[in-house]
């Protein structure tokens, strides 16, 4: 009994333990606020790197049909050969454009001017005003806008431009997520229609 009763009346180290206590505390807080402050900081750099990989993912999946079989616009038979592209894309993200600049002159309006014909190209838009391309690899690729006919055919959406042309290029506008299906088709030349 006489060493517990000096255990409990040894009192020299009393304060040691809550100032230890304090300091590692603080310590951990100051870790905890650092790796928020730093995750902010990095988060938009990983969202960016992500929307690159989607899109270089979607150019090598055109690329792929490209030497492939082409449907006739008019057949109603076998499909042309196809790949469907999957997006799921930031919020900041104002479209993905397809073989086209829609917004040549940088302003956020798609209307006001006519779009930019760039062959081979993805074009990414940011709600910041930048924009990233990303290169399709091998022969020129030239996309139309497609919509089904009443037979459930999928075909050039000739109304889709004002001017009724069949003008080069696709839009898909934001929020992008989901997935994106294109076919070659044949029309006196090979063109990637898209199929939304």
């Amino acid at each position: 009994m006489d060493y517990l009763q000096r255990f409990l009346a040894d009192t020299r180290g009393v304060d040691t333990i809550p100032l230890k206590m304090v300091v590692y505390l603080t310590i951990t807080a100051l870790v905890v606020v650092l790796a928020a402050v730093s995750w902010n900081n990095i988060s938009p750099v990983m969202d960016d790197a992500d929307v690159d990989r989607q899109l270089e993912d979607a150019a090598l999946k055109i690329s792929s049909i490209q030497h492939g079989y082409a449907r006739d616009i008019t057949s109603k038979g076998t499909d042309g050969s196809m790949c469907t592209v999957e997006f799921s894309l930031p919020e900041h993200v104002n479209y993905v454009a397809f073989g086209v600049d829609p917004d040549p002159d940088s302003d956020g309006d798609l209307t006001n001017l006519e779009w930019s014909v760039e062959e081979n190209t993805i074009i990414c838009s940011y709600s910041s005003g930048v924009k990233t391309r990303i290169l399709i690899g091998g022969d020129p690729v030239e996309f139309r806008k497609g919509i089904q006919d009443e037979d459930g055919k999928w075909i050039f959406h000739e109304d889709f431009y004002p001017d009724g042309s069949l003008s080069e290029g696709v839009v898909i506008e934001g929020p992008i997520n989901g997935d994106f299906t294109f076919e070659l088709v044949f029309d006196e030349g090979k063109y990637t229609l898209s199929h939304f």
